[in-house]
C-alpha cells in the first residue's frame, strides 16, 4: 500500500491533465512575474484584481523550487506540495499509532487520507492547500501524540502551535485563525473535563498567545511589502471580507438554499472523501451510536471537525475545500473504526471504482481503435497502461466477491483508479500533444495568439511554447479559422480530428498537436456516449502563420488576463 501510494502521487506529476483547481494558472503567473522582478515582494501580476490573492508563502515556495523561474516545469512547482502531503500523512501515522497503540491503525489512517479524492486533487498541484493542511494539522496531531505533556505545557507547546498556525495563515489566509483557535479552545475545554473556570484560569492565556503569535507572523506580510495598503484592499477586504456578502437574495436564503447552502457544504465535505464517502458516512453513524463510549482522542477528532464546520458555515461563500484541514481527522476516525465498519460502504466504493475503471477502459479502447487520426500521430497505449487497468478491474471484482478482502482492496483500488486517470491521458503528454522542437525554435520571441477559457491559461501554453510571446483570445472562437487568420499574424486554431483546415493561399501551418476540449454541448456528450469519443473530446490545434500585420497589442484586451 505504501509503494502504491508513493507511485500514485509521483506518477504524472508533470502532467497538464492532473485533477486540480484552475487557481494553479494564476498562482503560476504570479510566481513567474515576481521571479522576473528579482524581488520577493511585492507580488507581481498582469491580471487585474489578482495580485495579492494569497499570502506570499506559496509564491515564495514556487520561486525557490523553480530557482527563480529558471527551471520552469510543473514538476518543479508541484514537488514541494507533494512533500507537504507526505509529511502530513507521516505525522498523522505517528499520532494515530501513538494513541491507538497499533502501528497498523496509524498506517491505515495515513493511507485512508491519501486515498481521499480531495487529497489527491488538491495535494499535488501548485495550490495553497497542502501547506495550509500541514501547518494547521500539526498542532492538533501534536496534542494527540504528546497528550498530557502538550496540554499541560505552559510555554513550549503554545509557542510551537503559534508558529505552526502562523505559517498556515502565511500560506492561505488569516481567517483560518478563527476555526483553529476555536478548535484549540474546545480541545483544552475537553481536557479540563468541560470546566469553563479551569479553562479560563489555566489555558486561556495559551489561546491568546497562540493567536497573537500566529497573527504576528501573518502581519509580517504588511511589514515587508512596500505597498501594505494594496494588500489590505485586495486581500483583506476583497479576498476575505467579501465572502460574507450575500451572493443571491439574502444571507439567510443563501444559508438554507442554493449552491452555497449549508446542506451542500455538508455534502461537499463528505464528498471530499471521494470513493470512501459512504465509508465515511458509515463511520459517522458508528460514532453517533457509540457516542457515550467515545475515547478522549475520538472526541477530540470530532471537536476539530465540528469547529471548522461551524465556522465555515458562517461566510456566505461555502465550499468543501475550506474543510480540507479536517480530512485527516476523518481518516483517523475511519482507521479507528476500521474493523467495526460494515461492508456496505466499502462495496459501494468498489462499485464506483469498477464503474470508473470500466469507463476508462472502454474510452481507451475506443480511442486506440478509432479511425480518427491526428497529423502528429495516432492514439496508442503501451502495455504499461493496459496491464495495470486489467489488474485493477480483477482486484475490484475480487473485493466484491471475497468479503475478507473487501476493505483492503477498496482502499488499494482508490490509488489504482487515480493512476488509471493519469495513464488514460498519457498519449497527450508525448509527441501527440506537444509541438515539435522545430516549431518551438521557430516561434522564439514571436507574438502568438492562443485560445483562453480561464484566466492565466497562457501559463499552460508557456510550457508548450517556451520563449514565445503569448496573447489570449476567447476559446469559444478557436474553431473560427477564417476569422482568426484574418485578425492575427500567428494564431493557434482548432479543427476536428482528421479534418484539414481551409487556409488562405499565403497562410502556412507552422505546427500542430492534439488537444483535449472542454465544455461540450449536450448533443456532443450524447454522441460521445454512443461511441465516437474522439470526434468531440479532442481537436487538432494548428499554429497558422498569416500575412496579417501585427496588431497594436496595447489596444487589445488579452482574454487570459
Amino acid at each position: 500500500m505504501l509503494l502504491l501510494g508513493v507511485l500514485t502521487y509521483l506518477y504524472g506529476l508533470d502532467s497538464r491533465f492532473v485533477p486540480k483547481n484552475g487557481d494553479e494558472y494564476p498562482y503560476m503567473h504570479i510566481v513567474r512575474m515576481t521571479a522576473d522582478s528579482g524581488e520577493w515582494l511585492p507580488l507581481q501580476s498582469d491580471m487585474d484584481g489578482i495580485q495579492n490573492t494569497k499570502p506570499p508563502l506559496i509564491f515564495w515556495q514556487g520561486i525557490a523550487s523553480t530557482h527563480w523561474g529558471s527551471d520552469w516545469t510543473l514538476a518543479s512547482l508541484r514537488w514541494p506540495n507533494v512533500l507537504y502531503t507526505a509529511l502530513t500523512a507521516f505525522f498523522l501515522f505517528l499520532a494515530v499509532r501513538c494513541f491507538s497503540g497499533k502501528t497498523q491503525t496509524g498506517a491505515l489512517a495515513a493511507f485512508i487520507w491519501l486515498s481521499f479524492f480531495a487529497t489527491y486533487r488538491y495535494g499535488r498541484p501548485f495550490l495553497a492547500d497542502p501547506p495550509e493542511v500541514f501547518w494547521i494539522s500539526l498542532p492538533f496531531l501534536a496534542l494527540l501524540y504528546w497528550g498530557r505533556s502538550a496540554f499541560e505545557s505552559k510555554f513550549f507547546f503554545p509557542l510551537v502551535a503559534g508558529i505552526c498556525l502562523g505559517f498556515a495563515l502565511f500560506a492561505k489566509s488569516f481567517a483560518y485563525i478563527v476555526p483553529a483557535s476555536f478548535a484549540l479552545a474546545l480541545y483544552y475545554w475537553r481536557w479540563r473535563q468541560w470546566s469553563i473556570p479551569q479553562l479560563l484560569r489555566r489555558d486561556f492565556y495559551k489561546l491568546i498567545l497562540i493567536a497573537l503569535l500566529a497573527l504576528g507572523i501573518f502581519s509580517l506580510w504588511f511589514a515587508l511589502d512596500p505597498h501594505p495598503e494594496v494588500v489590505w484592499k485586495e486581500f483583506v477586504l476583497g479576498e476575505n471580507a467579501g465572502k460574507f456578502a450575500a451572493r443571491q437574495s439574502s444571507y439567510l436564503s443563501d444559508l438554507l438554499s442554493g449552491g452555497d447552502s449549508i446542506w451542500l457544504l455538508l455534502l461537499a465535505t463528505v464528498g471530499n472523501a471521494g470513493f470512501f464517502s459512504f465509508v465515511l458516512i458509515s463511520c459517522l453513524i458508528q460514532s453517533w451510536r457509540g457516542r457515550r463510549f467515545l475515547s478522549l482522542e475520538q472526541t477530540l477528532l470530532l471537536l476539530l471537525i465540528g469547529a471548522f464546520l461551524i465556522v465555515f458555515s458562517l461566510p456566505s461563500q461555502r465550499s468543501g475545500r475550506y474543510l480540507l484541514p479536517v480530512m485527516p481527522a476523518f481518516a483517523a476516525l475511519i482507521a479507528l473504526y476500521w474493523k467495526k465498519l460494515p461492508l456496505w460502504g466499502f462495496r459501494i466504493a468498489l462499485l464506483l471504482q469498477l464503474l470508473v475503471l470500466s469507463l476508462l477502459t472502454w474510452m481507451g479502447l475506443n480511442l486506440q481503435l478509432s479511425l480518427l487520426m491526428n497529423d502528429a500521430g495516432t492514439w496508442t497505449y503501451s502495455y504499461g497502461h493496459w496491464i495495470p487497468m486489467a489488474i485493477g478491474i480483477i482486484m475490484v471484482l475480487l473485493g466484491l466477491l471475497k468479503k475478507d478482502f473487501t476493505k483492503t482492496i477498496a482502499l488499494a483500488a482508490c490509488f489504482l483508479v487515480y493512476c488509471g486517470l493519469t495513464s488514460s491521458l498519457a498519449p497527450l503528454e508525448g509527441n501527440l500533444g506537444r509541438y515539435s522542437t522545430q516549431t518551438i525554435t521557430q516561434l522564439q520571441g514571436k507574438d502568438v495568439w492562443i485560445p483562453c477559457d480561464y484566466r492565466a491559461k497562457d501559463e499552460e501554453y508557456r510550457l508548450l511554447l517556451p520563449g514565445a510571446k503569448l496573447h489570449g483570445y476567447l476559446a469559444k472562437d478557436a474553431a473560427d479559422i477564417s476569422g482568426l487568420t484574418k485578425a492575427y499574424p500567428l494564431v493557434a486554431v482548432h479543427a476536428p480530428l482528421g479534418v484539414a483546415p481551409e487556409l488562405c493561399d499565403s497562410c502556412q501551418i507552422v505546427g500542430r498537436r492534439m488537444e483535449m476540449r472542454a465544455r461540450h454541448t449536450n448533443d456532443e456528450i450524447q454522441e460521445m456516449l454512443a461511441g465516437p469519443i474522439g470526434k468531440h473530446l479532442f481537436v487538432t490545434e494548428y499554429l497558422i502563420s498569416t500575412p496579417v500585420a501585427n496588431p497594436d497589442v496595447s489596444n487589445l484586451k488579452d482574454v487570459c488576463r
